[in-house]
């Protein structure tokens, strides 16, 4: 897998060093990614002149973002925006999951989405704007699609809809379906768009290895049904295909199956969740593909675009991935970025350093209009600034910003000057609470210079950091021309920079205690609960603390905002357990697991033998086991660091293992626990010191900590 993980950045590295040349600067291709953000189960349609694209927001809660659309006229240059949908009566909706849209004979538009917050069911909502503002087709939240249809135990979720040319429609839907026998067939009521009837299953063997993900095409007479395959988390996700006479099959799997897979050098890692885009006689396929560098669990994904040629009206010919995407077809009426490949430099920027990965985010990589590509900060500080040269000065009109999360608002000021020294305020957001991509700012100036600074985000833990930042000398027409609704949520809160819960062992008397003194900047006093005591260590004469079935819990204090969603941290403790278990032994806990129960929204440190022996997030895909189980009934210096991008385990001031993350960490009815998890996951073992901080040790700091122990 490293080989394959080095592969993947050997060609991020050759993509950065073989760009156009500066000369090139009017866009001859839809490059991929086509979209600067994180969004997945891309649905394209056209309506009027302009394309629209309806995606699953992705890189948080486990892909639970707002439900968000992309516009644009000519492919290249999208804008994004939040649409109104309304939420369920029983719950508020989080999920919106694999969206589909179509315009129904009164012209109207209805849209489908899926979510598993009462069921995986599929609801469906109503416009007459393919943007919203939305109305539920049914008050009562009766899905369109509900849980166990159309046999018992089926999850409806992926809903695709198509419309034959006698105008009847049918949805293709489920998820797991190799468990659950088979993708599910239907028809949608063409007048009311709100209930499905002649629903059934296709057998598992038309649509080998199936995962999710159906969709529904015509080509000829011959019906043709793609699906995605494999894992959705990893490289083995793909799209094969299947075709038929009929909407309803037999289907017999296509010769040449998979024609979507990841690629060779890596660059395109597992790519599928498709819809298809006609233009004319010609073909392309949209879908999405993970990052590189790769994000655990693979809920970091991205748009793309390619040409899909069919050889004949059965067949699909395998679909070439590229990261130069498809020749624009659409002429753009957009002027030059006259900050394209423009020198670039910053405050500071992140290097990515890991047992798979040497990456580094480039102040470059904001200026190269590559939306696999961005700068960002060192750390999560702030503020963080971003400089171009133009080279000379130049007439400045407008800059478009598209910062990594096009959901949640960054406060920044925008700076020109002719010298780079003496700066003018071109434009002030310093108190923005407005999402969205890009941010637009126009101005009529002369500069050579322009400083972008960052002073802030909406989420706590989330980096300063821009995919592009485009400058022209001429303002244009923006299609619709929509902007996103102010934010009602504060800035994100800052770390505090300390340790903000400790003990040391050496400094306890006695046995038996019913609190001890937190050592950390929250203070307070961390309480027993259960069997909690102090002693020697038999072997050593350590002092410590010794858990069978107990607890400490920090007491009347809430877990501080600096350590929720993406909040650095780190956890640093002394332990000797004399059996590692195949399971439980918490060793700290600071996240609610049933707020969200969504993987991304937990965290907590363990010491097992378990897929989440060192960090748990309730899922196998995202949890981080050991590389090597530290030895049992030996004394053990574990310490966990999370900087906002990288979660790295450390035993006895070695790195063991590491993966790339990003969390939507839930602590607002959470405890800081330490010897135990919130779902009585204990440990059973010694604990002469631990720590908490809001922040990322460095891992010299971690091996000095070690090495100058005595318990080493």
């Amino acid at each position: 897998m490293r080989k394959f993980l080095m592969s993947m950045i050997a060609g991020v590295f050759i993509l950065s060093s073989c760009g156009n040349k500066a000369t090139e600067q009017k866009t001859t291709h839809i490059s991929n990614p086509v979209l600067p953000g994180w969004f997945a189960d891309p649905t394209i349609k056209k309506f009027g002149d302009i394309f629209y694209i309806y995606a699953t927001t992705d890189n948080e809660m486990l892909a639970s973002g707002a439900p968000t659309v992309w516009y644009s006229r000519d492919l290249q240059n999208w804008y994004n925006y939040i649409m109104e949908v309304p939420t369920l009566n029983s719950v508020a909706l989080r999920n919106f999951w694999a969206p589909d849209i179509m315009q129904g004979e009164d012209g109207r538009y209805y849209l489908y989405f899926g979510n598993c917050q009462a069921g995986c069911n599929i609801y469906g909502y109503v416009s007459d704007s393919p943007v919203g503002p939305w109305e539920k087709l049914h008050d009562d939240d009766t899905p369109v699609i509900a849980q166990n249809y159309p046999i018992d135990g089926f999850p409806s979720l992926d809903a695709q809809f198509f419309q034959d040319d006698d105008g009847r429609i049918y949805g293709y839907w489920g998820t797991w379906v190799h468990y659950n026998s088979g993708y599910a067939v239907g028809e949608l009521n063409a007048e009311t768009m709100d209930v499905m009837s002649n629903s059934t299953n296709i057998p598992l063997v038309q649509t080998p290895n199936p995962f999710e993900a159906a969709y529904m095409m015509k080509k000829g007479d011959k019906y043709i049904l793609m699906y995605s395959a494999e894992s959705c988390h990893n490289e083995t996700y793909k799209v094969l295909y299947s075709y038929a006479n009929d909407p309803y099959g037999p289907f017999t799997p296509g010769e040449n199956n998979p024609i979507l897979q990841t690629s060779e050098d890596g660059t395109t890692h597992g790519p599928g969740h498709h819809s298809v885009l006609e233009n004319g006689d010609d073909y392309y396929i949209v879908y999405h593909k993970h990052d590189v560098p790769f994000t655990a669990g693979g809920m970091a994904r991205q748009v793309c675009i390619d040409s899909m040629i069919f050889e004949n009206d059965s067949t699909i010919k395998a679909v070439v991935p590229s990261q130069k995407g498809i020749k624009a077809f659409i002429p753009s009426e957009v002027p030059e970025d006259i900050a394209y490949k423009a020198t670039a430099s910053a405050s500071s920027f992140y290097h990515l350093q890991s047992p798979a990965y040497d990456y580094k985010y480039l102040p470059d990589y904001a200026f190269d209009n590559d939306n696999a590509t961005m700068w960002k900060a060192a750390d999560n500080t702030f503020p963080q600034s971003l400089s171009v040269d133009l080279g000379e000065e130049k007439n400045i009109k407008r800059i478009a910003t598209q910062f990594e999360f096009s959901p949640y608002y960054y406060q920044y000021k925008i700076e020109y000057s002719t010298d780079n020294t003496n700066w003018e305020v071109y434009a002030d957001r310093s108190d923005n609470r407005i999402p969205g991509s890009p941010m637009i700012d126009d101005h009529d100036v002369r500069a050579r210079f322009v400083k972008l600074t960052i002073q802030g985000t909406e989420k706590t833990g989330t980096y300063a950091a821009v995919w592009n930042m485009k400058v022209y000398e001429e303002t244009f027409d923006i299609p619709l021309n929509l902007v996103n609704k102010p934010s009602e949520n504060e800035q994100g809160a800052a770390s505090s920079q300390s340790m903000i819960v400790g003990f040391d062992a050496n400094s306890l008397s006695g046995k038996s205690f019913d609190k001890l003194a937190n050592a950390g900047s929250l203070g307070g006093d961390l309480v027993r609960k259960g069997n909690v005591k102090i002693v020697a260590d038999k072997e050593s004469g350590a002092k410590a603390i010794e858990f069978s079935g107990g607890a400490l819990e920090l007491d009347g204090i809430a877990v501080p905002k600096s350590l929720e969603w993406n909040g650095a941290f780190t956890v640093s403790t002394w332990v000797k357990n004399p059996e590692v278990s195949d399971r439980d032994e918490c060793l700290a806990s600071w996240c609610d697991r049933s707020a969200h129960y969504l993987a991304n929204s937990y965290n907590a440190v363990h010491y097992n033998k378990s897929n989440y022996g060192a960090v748990a997030h309730l899922d196998g895909h995202f949890d981080l086991p050991y590389n090597k189980v530290p030895e049992a009934n030996k004394w053990h210096h574990i310490v966990v660091t999370f900087d906002g991008v990288v979660e790295k385990v450390y035993v006895d001031g070695l790195l063991d293992t590491a993966q790339n993350m990003l969390l939507s960490s839930a602590i607002e009815n959470a405890k800081i626990r330490i010897g135990a998890s919130d779902a009585s996951e204990f440990y059973t073992g010694l604990m002469a010191s631990f720590q908490m901080y809001d922040y990322a040790l460095l891992q010299s700091e971690i091996a000095k900590v070690y090495h100058e122990s005595a318990l080493k």
